[in-house]
């Protein structure tokens, strides 16, 4: 059985999708969910539906190591980031060379780097005219939104969307293909 962890930072719809897609999986499982806000929605959702869950500071993911710790611990196989925020330190990229992935709610290159996310992503592409937005799925490097990209898949940007209204167009790309595009990428993994 591979396990995955997921890193969330919200209120982890995107997370709650990932465990439901994997519970039944013959070879894969979610067994982790790591938060770094406490008190945020995902730590809910991880209870609800059984898995384990934690909290941690900016120090144990960058400076002690008690975040690559708990992932050693729990035998963890892939990561897989779900609206979290943070840049992924070195020491975790090493232990998990090419095992991580990100979702980002934007045509990658397009709108992405650092401070780009969630409606900040929204309000650009509409500012900008775009006809398209969409979301991409893409390996963690050390820089933001960088990493290769895995899979894209767009939506069309609609006379009169507002940031709203295109974030909910693109979270139902998110919840309709990013399970799918995990189960996938570590299939190859595998092979």
């Amino acid at each position: 059985m591979k396990h995955i962890a997921v890193f969330a930072s919200g209120t982890g719809t995107n997370a709650e999708n990932l465990i439901r897609h994997f519970r039944k999986h013959p070879h894969c499982r979610v067994n982790l969910v790591l938060c770094n806000k406490p008190g945020a929605g995902v730590l809910d959702r991880a209870a609800r539906l059984g898995v384990k869950s934690m909290v941690f500071t900016r120090q144990d993911l960058y400076e002690t190591g008690r975040v690559l710790n708990l992932l050693k611990e729990h035998r963890v196989d892939f990561i897989v980031l779900a609206g979290f925020l943070w840049l992924i330190p070195q020491p975790v990229l090493e232990a998990f060379p090419g095992r991580i992935i990100n979702i980002h709610p934007a045509l990658l290159p397009a709108y992405g780097g650092k401070g780009m996310y969630g409606r900040r992503v929204h309000e650009a592409v509409i500012n900008n005219r775009d006809k398209k937005s969409g979301v991409t799925v893409h390996l963690v490097n050390e820089e933001y939104d960088a990493g290769n990209i895995l899979f894209q898949e767009e939506c069309d940007v609609l006379p009169g969307d507002t940031p709203d209204t295109l974030a909910e167009r693109v979270h139902q790309l998110e919840y309709e293909y990013y399970p799918r595009v995990v189960e996938d990428w570590i299939s190859q993994q595998e092979a």
